[in-house]
């Protein structure tokens, strides 16, 4: 999908999650020539193209996600978000968004009037997000042993 004013996302047919199952396990099952590189055989001569390793785990956990009935997205970390895009990968209203944004918790820029936030902008703050989570949970879990509570 790509991220545009006017995208919408699609979810994989039946059929198609089950073709991607099946896609997925055979080229799992595909032998590695190299460390980072994978050669499959496409053209109609049958001559070898060399795929990096990275590319590939990109389309197998595509084909992994359609299996699953799951849509996905491929963003260029470059690319750049409305304020209503951020808010939908984030799972918050937009209102809330902008708030955030004006508080500084993300960096943005206007476009004429509009915000527009750095997809790579929003991949830190939600790692950062993440990382504070996963440090409270940590916390608790560690009091909860100290005290005893059967943790």
């Amino acid at each position: 999908m790509k991220l545009t004013d006017n995208s919408r996302t699609t979810f994989p047919r039946l059929e198609e999650a089950q073709q991607a199952e099946l896609a997925a396990r055979s080229f799992a099952a595909l032998p590695r020539v190299k460390r980072r590189t994978l050669r499959l055989t496409t053209t109609p001569q049958g001559q070898p193209v060399e795929v990096p390793e990275t590319a590939f785990r990109m389309f197998l956990e595509i084909l992994n996600q359609m299996a699953r009935g799951n849509a996905i997205s491929l963003v260029p970390t470059h690319h750049e978000l409305t304020t209503q895009q951020a808010a939908d990968l984030l799972h918050v209203s937009r209102p809330y968004l902008v708030k955030m944004l004006e508080s500084g918790a993300i960096p943005y820029h206007k476009v004429g009037t509009r915000r527009r936030l750095k997809f790579q902008d929003l991949m830190a703050y939600m790692e950062k997000v993440r990382g504070e989570s996963r440090h409270a949970l940590n916390a608790l879990a560690a009091q909860a042993q100290k005290l005893g509570m059967g943790y």
